[in-house]
């Protein structure tokens, strides 16, 4: 029988078989021994994130006159999310879930602007056209493709899928993980919004907590909080807010990060460049679980510096008590009358020597402490409480500019010191236009025959209307005149306050041409001259325009500042010295100004004698009402200076329908009270007297 295979053939295949069995074996041995212990001898190629750091720099302080401390910085921990480390993390949502629900067990308020509401059934929070959620909300949209209507809940169901939430997660937890996702989603899309600052000021308790659970892409991230400590001066003192797009463009050429706060008002705005600093950088580079591999720290941040204001915040909070005092009293007295309510006022005291600003009130007004929670109600407050009105208000300056019309007439030679006009009551050069002096409307008489000083003490409209119309031969000439001799004291100018303020307005025919369009009347010159034409100004203004005549005609530069110090309080950096914007030459005709402002408070038929006829301290002023309306509804104005022999302060006092000039006297002398004698020494003065 023949055999099936042979012996040779058997054993060359077993030589085959043994001679493959070994290759694999030695390749098998090759991948997972040696080429395992090749890799675990060299490191390993991890990715890394690198993230820069803004080390912030500590806000100067800002101190009063006498180095009371009015606004500081203290240290804060802000909680952020990195989006970049954060993407890299393959459970993004449960750091987010983890993050989230670690915040709510510790009461942590946390940033979450996604405009659906948090619980079910899901709708846009009714306030979003009210914000700028509905921006951000319709770019996050436009960017997926999304119908612009589509409904919240299908949104959010979208959303669930899109950041792949697993389905077992509740949709009420899955919200708040959406939240937070859209947070970063929505500064990728923009590019333009700060960094996702996920809580603010938080514990530094929470900050353990935080950094124990060593979440991948959430840090923690040092800043200063600003801190007020007067509920006082809040016009003067300005806040500090997150930057706005145009600010961004200017602030990015100074090297600011996107998420700095920067001054938006007052002194915070004005001297942003002193009390900002410089920040510091820093490149942190981590692997993508988290661990920091490197810190690199390219500059350390630089504090800013510490100012004093020229303002004393003793005599500042008295002077805000005595304009919200009067206001408010006033006020129910005008209800019951059937009278408009008084909508604000402002108050100015100006050092007559320095220009310095010793204190500005507007009324309104807000509490810079709790500034932040009221900022919503204050942007929609009718009574604009956050209207600085002493510097940004402008107002007609009423009987109060006859001082300007007095000496624009001396120096034209069209008056001397003792030239008299009679007062017949009604000016009737033109047949269509017969403005009457104030006592011709009250008693059918005129004042008779005045000079200059007797026509100042009276406020007669009849003889400022005469010498307005003979200045530089009357008409558009003379209003040219009033205005140019306007500037000379500091009125419709710039009074050089670093804060903002606005220049106001002096009324001549090319303005009333271009505003109006229409030609300039001889009436409009009779209006100009004493006080009831088109020229407004603001109640800073008129503080250094009664200043300018206290010192004999030297119109100063207004300051806040006074002072500049180091960081480290070591160095004297600036001090403020005054500064002369202007030097009127003719000595002899402010000394007339002078005597006629002594005499409305002293003088036999001074207008504000009724309160400062046996004031302790003499005291020259001049009272104005403006009417601003059909209803005899007066606006008060009121100026003065005092010692009147040795003058320190000017005061400046503007009530909004608060009718005659004489019904705010009183403010002024509680302010002068406090000033000079710090004891109160009111007069009652009657209310709704018309008084010039």
């Amino acid at each position: 029988m023949q055999r099936m295979y042979k012996p040779a053939r058997v054993g060359l295949i077993f030589v085959v078989m043994a001679l493959m069995l070994s290759f694999y074996m030695s390749e098998l041995f090759r991948i997972q021994v040696y080429q395992t212990l090749a890799v675990e001898a060299e490191p390993v190629q991890q990715r890394t994130v690198t993230r820069n750091v803004t080390l912030p720099a500590a806000r100067g302080n800002i101190y009063d006159r006498n180095g009371i401390l009015l606004a500081s910085g203290r240290p804060s921990y802000n909680i952020m999310l990195n989006r970049t480390a954060l993407l890299l993390s393959p459970d993004r949502n449960a750091v987010i879930d983890e993050l989230v629900y670690t915040a709510m067990g510790e009461d942590i308020p946390y940033n979450d602007t996604f405009p659906i509401t948090r619980g079910a059934p899901f709708e846009y929070v009714s306030n979003i056209n009210n914000t700028n959620q509905r921006g951000r909300l319709d770019s996050y949209l436009e960017y997926f493709a999304l119908d612009p209507e589509i409904s919240a809940s299908d949104l959010i169901t979208w959303m669930r899928g899109h950041y792949n939430i697993d389905f077992a997660i509740g949709i009420l937890e899955a919200r708040l993980i959406i939240g937070v996702r859209y947070e970063l989603e929505i500064r990728a899309i923009i590019g333009s919004i700060a960094p996702y600052v996920f809580a603010s000021d938080v514990s530094s308790e929470f900050v353990t907590l935080i950094e124990e659970r060593g979440l991948i892409g959430v840090y923690v991230e040092s800043n200063y909080i600003r801190e007020y400590h007067t509920t006082s001066a809040a016009h003067l003192l300005g806040y500090i807010r997150p930057m706005s797009k145009a600010e961004i463009e200017v602030y990015k050429e100074l090297d600011y990060p996107m998420n700095a706060l920067v001054g938006k008002n007052g002194a915070e705005l004005a001297f942003e460049d002193l009390l900002h600093g410089v920040e510091g950088k820093q490149t942190i580079r981590m692997s993508d679980d988290g661990t920091v591999i490197d810190v690199v720290t390219e500059r350390l941040p630089e504090p800013g510096k510490h100012i004093y204001l020229t303002m004393d915040i003793d005599l500042q909070m008295n002077v805000e008590q005595e304009l919200r005092t009067h206001i408010e009293t006033i006020n129910p007295v005008r209800e019951a009358m059937g009278l408009d309510k008084i909508p604000g006022g402002a108050v100015a005291v100006i050092d007559v020597r320095t220009g310095e600003a010793l204190a500005i009130a507007s009324y309104p007004t807000f509490n810079p402490i709790t500034l932040t929670q009221d900022l919503g109600s204050l942007n929609t407050d009718p009574s604009t409480p956050m209207l600085n009105r002493a510097t940004q208000g402008r107002y007609n300056p009423g009987s109060t500019f006859k001082m300007i019309t007095a000496f624009a007439g001396l120096r034209d030679g069209v008056i001397g010191r003792y030239s008299e006009i009679n007062d017949v009551g009604k000016y009737t050069k033109e047949p269509d236009f017969q403005p009457a002096c104030w006592i011709y409307n009250t008693l059918r008489i005129g004042h008779g025959p005045l000079n200059v000083v007797q026509a100042l003490e009276r406020s007669c409209n009849y003889f400022f209307i005469s010498v307005s119309d003979w200045i530089a031969g009357g008409g558009g000439d003379s209003a040219r005149f009033l205005a140019e001799t306007s500037k000379e004291f500091g009125l419709g100018i710039s009074t050089g306050l670093q804060i903002p303020e606005v220049s106001g307005r002096l009324a001549t025919p090319e303005w009333k041409r271009e505003a109006m369009d229409e030609g300039w009347y001889r009436g409009d010159t009779w209006l100009t001259g004493f006080g009831q034409g088109h020229n407004l100004f603001t109640p800073v203004q008129l503080a250094n325009y009664a200043a300018t005549i206290a010192n004999g005609g030297t119109l100063h530069s207004l300051s806040v500042l006074r002072r500049v110090k180091s960081a480290d309080f070591t160095e004297l950096l600036y001090t403020h010295e005054p500064e002369v914007l202007n030097e009127i030459e003719e000595k002899e005709y402010v000394e007339i100004l002078q005597e006629g402002m002594k005499a409305v408070s002293r003088g036999r038929s001074g207008t504000a004698r009724s309160v400062f006829g046996e004031y302790p301290i003499r005291v020259a002023a001049k009272t104005g009402t403006v009417q601003v309306d059909e209803q005899n509804i007066n606006n008060a104005v009121f100026i003065c200076y005092a010692p009147a022999d040795d003058p320190e302060i000017a005061i400046s006092i503007v009530i909004e329908k608060g009718g005659s000039g004489s019904a705010v006297m009183d403010i002024a002398r509680r302010i002068l009270d406090y000033y000079f004698i710090s004891e109160v020494t009111v007069l009652a003065t009657p209310f709704g007297e018309i008084i010039p």
